[in-house]
Order: structure tokens, then sequence, then C-alpha cells
């Protein structure tokens, strides 16, 4: 498919996708940060997890998605909102599409590297994210700038997708269980260092279950993901390309429409969505207004 020149409207929405449910996360901290736009999400649900696949697979269904995003609904913008897709995609879909800016997504190592108090930042993450060049680049890179940092990664084989089961479910047995696994390894005392003040939530399925999280940990713990600065370089990007929604002579946009497409169930979805979208701010507990289809690709 060759590349097509992406819209210049600015009523145009922004795309985004996920593996799954996680990106909701991002999501949640892209419509704080814009939200006069519109916004198409994807949940590739029937291939979840991505951080369970190998590459070329990973590569062939981001390709596919961003296409669908593209071509069906000339997003101005995609945001690719799962680290293993962004580790294993982007460079190929930027090279494909130079005219369409995209904003990929990384462990937060650097904002924890600056914010870390003890040098000690924990890292939960995918196996595939964790194996990737672009992690290995980003963590060399950081540890270079901040060589007293000391990461201390953990591959969460299966949290995931359980995770998914509990944003359709509510019943977060499984998630749980394997918190206190993989958290248990990262916390458990060690004579050659301090404890861990500061924790990357490396998959965007993660923030999720942040009160979960933030139970298991000490008082004063970070807890940091990648969420507010996608939202920011988002912004940016927009900005720069002329493409960012404003209202002139002070007029007021009303908030932006929220479709959801999944390769999944399209109940599933919804109940993911409305037990991991948050409110708009300033609305108390009004209810979310979102659309959910089948995306059959």
């Amino acid at each position: 498919m060759s590349p097509a020149r992406q819209a210049t409207d600015c009523d145009a929405p922004i795309g985004v996708f996920d593996s799954g449910i996680g990106g909701l996360s991002v999501l949640n901290a892209l419509r704080a940060a814009l939200p006069a736009e519109d916004f198409v999400y994807v949940a590739d649900s029937t291939h979840a997890p991505y951080g369970e696949r190998d590459d070329a697979f990973i590569s062939a269904r981001s390709i596919a998605i961003a296409h669908h995003l593209r071509d069906a609904h000339r997003v101005k913008l995609l945001v690719i909102a799962c680290n293993t897709a962004s580790a294993v995609a982007v460079q190929g879909l930027r090279g494909a599409n130079p005219d369409w800016p995209i904003v990929a997504i990384e462990p937060a190592l650097k904002p924890a590297a600056r914010l870390t108090r003890s040098g000690q930042v924990g890292v939960l993450a995918t196996r595939s994210t964790l194996a990737s060049a672009r992690f290995r680049a980003l963590h060399r890179r950081v540890t270079e700038a901040q060589p007293q940092v000391r990461f201390r990664t953990v591959a969460c084989n299966g949290l995931a997708t359980s995770i998914e089961r509990w944003a359709i479910s509510g019943n977060d047995g499984t998630a749980c269980e394997l918190l206190d696994r993989y958290l248990g390894t990262l916390l458990a005392p060690s004579d050659d260092c301090e404890p861990i003040d500061s924790l990357v939530l490396g998959c965007t399925h993660y923030p999720l279950l942040r009160p979960q999280i933030a139970q298991r940990l000490g008082p004063g713990t970070l807890l940091i993901d990648a969420g507010s600065p996608v939202a920011r370089q988002a912004e940016r990007l927009l900005r720069a390309a002329g493409l960012l929604r404003t209202a002139g002579d002070g007029a007021h946009l009303p908030r932006g429409r929220l479709e959801l497409a999944t390769t999944g169930g399209i109940a599933n979805l919804h109940a993911a969505a409305r037990r991991c979208l948050q409110a708009p701010a300033g609305t108390g507990a009004a209810p979310i207004n979102f659309s959910v289809a089948a995306l059959p690709i």
C-alpha cells in the first residue's frame, strides 16, 4: 500500500491503538490533555497480548491497524499506545508514512531517573519489551547520562492478559496473584542495594491496576508511567503541524467524540471501557459517552 497524505483537517480524529485494553490508560491521559479532540481507539483484543508474540506478528498487526486508522478514519495523528508495538513497529511505520505524525510510547525510564532519590528504580514490563533493541538502547542512554541510577527489571509474563480479564469481569484475583509474585521478586531484600523508591509501569495495561500496585509498595514509592508524556508529545506535534483543534474568539469547544473498535468481542470492550475510562475532570460521576464497533481485520 503506497503512503497517502494524512488528514490536514483540524477536526479529523486522533487514532490510538493497543493490543487490547491497556491503551485505555493512555487514552485517559490524552483525553485529559486534549479534551476537544475526537479519538478513535482500536483494541486488537483477538491477538492480545503482543508482549508474548514474535516481532513479525506484532509488526504485521501494527501495520494493518495503522493503515485502517489512516485510510478509513483519516486520523491526523497516530498514537501507538503499546510499548511492545512501539518497540517493534514504529520505525517501519514512520518510514512508510513520513508525513504522518506518529507518537510511540516507551517505558518511562527517563522521568524515573530524574525523580528517584535513592537511585534504585524498578521496572515492570513484558518480556518482549525488555528484550527489544529499543528498550536496550533507551536503558543504555539513560544509564550513561545518569550512571548512579540502577534499573531492576522484571518480565511480567501473563500480567497483561490477567488485567484484560479483570477489566472485563471486575475480578482481579489472578492479576493480584501475579502482582504479588513479580513485586515480591522486585522488593526482596538485597545486601547490595537499597529498596526501590520508584517503579516504572512499562506496559500500558499496568496503570489500570495502579491502586492494587500502590497497596503492595512502601509508602512514598513513586509509580511512573508514560501516559502523560505521550499526551504532551501528541499536543506538541499537533501544534507544530497546525492540526490542534482550537476555538476562535474565546468560543467553547465541546468535549470531543470517542469511538472504540475491537477485533474481539464488542461486549468485552464495552465493559472494559466502562471500568477503565475516567470521567472528564470536573464532571463528577458524569457518564462517558462512546460507541463501540467490531473491526474485522
